[in-house]
């Protein structure tokens, strides 16, 4: 058994949605490192070239807004006429909406669960044939979603279509996963906790105090999320299939809850 390679993503052609920013960008950056050529894609092209000048050569920009079926088709379409393959797509773009029980708003119940729940669906199947064309028996291409420890548990705060959507996500992808694996496509997902981004402006901004109520006491870095995509989309991670894998620090399943009795 050799694993020195294990891994490593030489030669692989990776495509991650809302690449330019937040945890697209931590995982376009780690596969990089690892020797893969990446695509980052997000609706607003400045800030993907901007990502991909600081990411290097390695990292190609292709902006597109995938929020509706038409998007998906056209970011297929354009890679299709850059590559014959695709052996990684992350499913990374996503949007959350926060509004009172009362007040929640349709646009906001359907701009989420489009570009959450969607998206991912209908970009993978656009894509279908590159993600055959780069799977085999021996090295399964890779379809891995970012859902987040809100399909998995309550936050505080009223983000109905938010958990809704990430919620579906986590079940599409063992859907998704029951199907694609006889194309020799693994589907997975990753359930990110507590990252600095743009959607996670608690975590970005007050990550000391957001630390607090995480057991492992700190919010996730870079190398923390980089790394669970690594193992997903490399060798490492060939034989894992349907899976989400919950990177929170343990705010999920290793939290103590308060006693009943004091």
């Amino acid at each position: 058994m050799d694993t020195t390679n294990l891994f490593r993503l030489d030669g692989r052609i990776a495509l991650v949605t809302g690449g330019s920013r937040g945890i697209g960008r931590m995982i376009a950056a780690g596969f990089i490192a690892q020797g893969a050529t990446v695509y980052i894609s997000s609706r607003k092209a400045a800030a993907c070239e901007e990502t991909a000048a600081a990411l290097g050569p390695d990292c190609i920009p292709l902006p597109q807004d995938v929020a509706t079926v038409a998007g998906c088709r056209s970011l297929a379409e354009a890679l299709a006429a850059r590559e014959q393959r695709l052996d990684i797509l992350v499913n990374n773009a996503g949007a959350a909406w926060g509004v009172p029980f009362e007040e929640f708003p349709e646009s906001g119940w359907d701009k989420v669960m489009d570009l959450n729940v969607k998206s991912p669906f209908f970009l993978t199947q656009a894509l279908h044939g590159l993600l055959k064309a780069g799977g085999s028996a021996q090295r399964p291409a890779k379809v891995i979603n970012i859902t987040s420890i809100d399909g998995q548990r309550l936050n505080p705060w009223e983000t109905y279509s938010y958990h809704a959507s990430k919620s579906a996500l986590i079940y599409l992808t063992k859907r998704m996963a029951a199907r694609l694996v006889r194309d020799h496509v693994n589907v997975t997902s990753i359930a990110p906790g507590a990252f600095a981004s743009e959607m996670n402006r608690a975590a970005r901004d007050h990550g000391d105090d957001v630390a607090k109520g995480i057991p492992a006491g700190r919010i996730g870095t870079d190398e923390d999320m980089a790394g669970a995509a690594i193992f997903l989309a490399s060798r490492a991670g060939d034989y894992v299939v349907g899976e989400t894998i919950t990177v929170d620090g343990g705010l999920v399943h290793a939290a103590l809850g308060t006693s009943i009795d004091g």
